[in-house]
């Protein structure tokens, strides 16, 4: 039962993040969600969230620096009390090939993408452990699966997470607070409008891309599935079977 707790998501301004936040507050759930630069996309996100009965307010965070997140954190407690649910979902990418790659590209996207999940996981950990509850969602990728040419990156911090998730759902288990991860396949959002779509529909075995929607209703699945910890679970049209 989701209504009435709250959930906090990372990357939340667009995207998949945006379809989270969206359908967790659908599902009658106060929201606290973290962005970094998309002032106008946040407030409009606010405003249409005005529609379901949970709270929804928004945040200025970079995830990878411990020193803000500590104190988002602090203002969402005391915004909202505790946290039951945390979505992992801020990402980025700076493609290249592994050879012509500079380090800086390399580090700042582990940074976001992984470093960012465990400061996140490691600041929320106490508030869940006080309240004998919680739930963690990361948001992995097909890519952290199999790999992607020209995305050693990111395809090392997905897979990084997936990692992460199985270890803190073996060390939190018997504090009844769970964590599992969601690993979308191509979807349509920013991330993907340059790609090639035909191209890439061709490899799908569903034929199309996914939809953000598709990405939060596996989140909300997980996040209501009291028996469901360590679990991948791929979206992906098939794509990684």
């Amino acid at each position: 039962m989701l209504k009435g707790k709250t959930a906090v998501v990372t990357g939340g301004s667009r995207g998949i993040g945006r379809a989270i936040v969206l359908k967790l507050a659908e599902e009658g759930m106060n929201v606290a969600f973290l962005y970094r630069s998309a002032d106008a996309k946040a407030e409009a996100l606010c405003r249409q969230c005005d529609a379901f009965q949970g709270k929804v307010r928004a945040y200025v965070c970079d995830v990878s620096d411990e020193d803000q997140v500590k104190k988002t954190l602090a203002s969402i407690r005391k915004d909202f009390g505790y946290v039951s649910l945390l979505v992992n979902n801020a990402g980025i990418t700076d493609d290249g090939l592994v050879m012509t790659m500079k380090e800086e590209s390399f580090a700042g996207v582990i940074d976001v993408n992984l470093k960012g999940a465990f400061l996140m996981i490691k600041h929320i950990l106490p508030v869940m452990l006080r309240n004998k509850e919680g739930c963690i969602i990361n948001i992995s990728s097909v890519s952290g699966l199999f790999g992607n040419p020209g995305q050693c990156n990111y395809a090392a911090a997905k897979a990084g997470l997936i990692g992460l998730t199985k270890s803190v759902a073996k060390e939190y288990a018997s504090r009844n607070i769970r964590c599992s991860a969601v690993a979308p396949g191509f979807v349509e959002s920013e991330m993907t409008k340059d790609l090639d779509r035909a191209e890439l529909e061709s490899h799908i075995p569903l034929g199309r891309l996914g939809r953000t929607q598709e990405i939060a209703e596996a989140v909300a699945y997980l996040a209501d599935a009291d028996y469901v910890t360590g679990e991948v679970l791929r979206v992906d049209g098939g794509i990684a079977m």
